[in-house]
């Protein structure tokens, strides 16, 4: 099959809907991500589908990997792999950051069986407890790097994990574990030696989700998930063999494997590798256009954070006239941000809207859409249907559609949608039993079927009985000429239970009080309840890998304020008192520390002082 949605040119709603109806009987040019990788070869061998950077200074070396490479390095390690006795059933664990050798791993990893990816930057206790429930008898890692603390944490992983008889290390062999390059050069690099016809349905990763506390949480891929996200947002993209695109994401989430990695792949595309540390190398930010510049990079990617940062920078003296497009992912779009970049660069952008238990991608805004809508984060996936559903006391109702511009919950059912978790039980509430997807985040559709994420439902700041959305908030406060980038969250309130709070980090250079930006705001925000009780300035918001704004870290600190304010009256007599916020897979909590000359009524006093907020906490006493 060749792919009848080859080279479609998608604006709008419309041109969805005539692929949709033209392609009813096959969408997809192939059931799995081999067979993918394949077609690469097959349609654009030479091309490079990775360069990769060794250093953050532009005109350093760069190894180039050519599409047919690709495919035949993917092929070379999954026969290794099922030398290794990976069938169907098992999974290949990585711990290494987007560098080609981890490409072939995990491509390679799911045509054997399942790749599971791994964040290295989590503890080796969590690490340990992801690998034994994907089921992994092989880890392939990055090998010792002083800038990276990967091949400590495997060789622990390997002492601990149980099910584990191999390990493989990039970059040479060490401490008795074989090169991986070296291992798999003897192997074919045209055929799978397993003889194994991947169908759609067949399990290709796990990806672990849900943060980097608790039990773990793996969700499935299905090659037929990741193959029509890929084929789909290269289409959407408008992605061209010509296009080279910076990928900087860790490999370990969607982000960097399947949004702008095997979607632009898909297309012929090449994927620049900005160093083993992406772009949290600081050479990478600080020289961005120059490498952007010197590799004619025509598609670029970020997030919220990154966009901040490079608009922070003085306009490029380097010819930038390669870029065709920014595209927008991991966390919603400010629309003043984009706005400001636009008008800087001239380089439109546009946004992208999934999540893991999606394979990375629910919604586009079609690069070829005459402008970007704003607040948009684009239109559903071909054969992907999408709505906001009612919220109800049980969680989300996908039964009861809102109508067009009323907030619910976005849902999502279609090919894209994962099986689910390893552990059926984490199913409920995220995934139905009739197959829609129950997103977690606030939002609505417009009367043309656009899409507008607004925050988290675990996001909202309920004040009393009324919920506030913190993106509307946000957007307000974005729009001070002083601010960069700005977080709602709920302050725990003893009388309303939460308050609305923001933080705020400055834009280089620029000065403003809390109070003059409390000032500019208030009168803008309608809705009374929803003004912050206050505004905090912090030098950078706290962000997760990927770049996003973590609010949890922000709840914390206002647990702490806020309970240290109430506990004054203990400091007044003589108590010294510490509050030290605690993320727990419980939700948010607080233990406070009683010493000095702290009396046998203490605790009692802490629980009359701290009556009425909705926090946990424990008490306990210094020495």
């Amino acid at each position: 099959m060749t792919g009848p949605a080859a080279n479609r040119r998608i604006r709008n709603r419309a041109d969805i809907k005539a692929l949709e109806a033209a392609t009813a009987d096959g969408f997809l040019p192939v059931a799995s991500t081999w067979e993918l990788l394949a077609r690469g070869r097959d349609l654009f061998g030479d091309r490079p589908a990775f360069r990769f950077l060794e250093t953050g200074m532009p005109g350093g070396p760069a190894v180039e990997i050519t599409h047919a490479d690709l495919f035949a390095r993917v092929t070379q390690a999954a026969n290794l792999f099922t030398d290794l006795g990976v069938g169907p059933d098992d999974a290949v664990a990585m711990l290494a950051p987007n560098i080609p050798e981890a490409h072939f791993a995990l491509w390679g990893g799911s045509a054997a069986g399942r790749a599971c990816l791994v964040n290295n930057l989590l503890n080796t206790d969590h690490i340990v407890e992801l690998v034994e429930a994907a089921g992994a008898k092989v880890l392939v890692a990055l090998g010792s790097d002083p800038a990276l603390d990967i091949w400590r944490k495997a060789l622990d992983v390997c002492d601990r994990a149980r099910g584990l008889n191999a390990v493989l290390s990039i970059g040479g062999a060490q401490d008795g574990a074989d090169d991986f390059a070296s291992a798999i050069a003897g192997y074919p690099a045209d055929r799978l030696t397993s003889g194994r016809a991947i169908g759609r349905d067949d399990i290709a990763s796990c990806f672990h989700t849900g943060g980097t506390t608790g039990a773990p949480k793996l969700a499935l891929h299905s090659h037929g998930n990741q193959v029509h996200v890929a084929w789909s947002a290269s289409q959407m993209f408008h992605i061209r063999p010509d296009d080279m695109a910076i990928n900087g994401f860790p490999l370990f989430h969607v982000a960097g494997s399947m949004v702008f990695g095997l979607s632009l792949l898909a297309g012929g595309a090449g994927l620049l590798l900005p160093t083993r540390l992406g772009v949290r190398h600081p050479e990478v930010i600080a020289r961005y256009w120059d490498h952007v510049a010197e590799h004619r990079v025509s598609f670029l990617s970020a997030v919220p954070t990154l966009l901040a940062a490079l608009l922070s920078q003085p306009y490029p003296e380097a010819d930038i006239s390669c870029v065709r497009r920014m595209v927008i992912g991991g966390s919603p779009l400010p629309t003043e941000m984009a706005d400001a970049f636009e008008e800087t660069y001239g380089i439109p952008v546009r946004n992208a809207f999934g999540m893991t238990e999606s394979a990375g991608i629910i919604t586009i805004e079609p690069y070829l859409a005459p402008a970007r809508v704003r607040g948009s984060c684009g239109l559903p996936l071909p054969h992907t249907e999408v709505i906001a559903a009612a919220l109800g006391p049980d969680g989300a109702d996908v039964s009861k559609p809102v109508p067009p511009g009323e907030t619910g919950v976005i849902a999502v059912h279609g090919p894209n949608v994962s099986p689910g978790y390893t552990d059926r039980k984490r199913n409920a509430g995220t995934f139905t039993e009739d197959g829609w997807l129950i997103s977690g985040d606030l939002g609505h559709l417009d009367e043309n079927g656009y899409v507008y994420v607004t925050g988290r439902s675990k996001d909202v700041i309920i004040r009393g009985a009324h919920n506030i959305d913190p993106a509307m908030v946000e957007e307000i406060v974005n729009r001070h000429p002083a601010v960069e980038m700005s977080a709602a969250v709920g302050q725990p309130d003893a009388y309303a239970g939460e308050l609305p709070v923001v933080y705020i980090a400055l834009k280089a250079g620029a000065a403003a009080t809390e109070e003059e930006i409390l000032a500019f705001v208030a009168p803008l925000i309608a809705e009374r309840p929803a003004v912050p009780k206050r505004v905090h300035i912090l030098p950078d918001l706290p962000q997760t890998a990927l770049g996003k704004v973590f609010k949890p870290a922000l709840r914390l600190q206002s647990i702490e304020r806020v309970f240290g304010e109430a506990l004054a009256p203990l400091r007044e007599d003589g108590v010294t008192v510490s509050v030290a916020g605690e993320q727990s897979a419980a939700g948010l909590s607080a233990r406070i520390e009683l010493g000095g000359d702290a009396p046998e009524d203490a605790a009692e006093r802490v629980k009359t002082l701290l009556r009425g907020f909705p926090v946990d906490y424990e008490v306990a006493f210094a020495g």
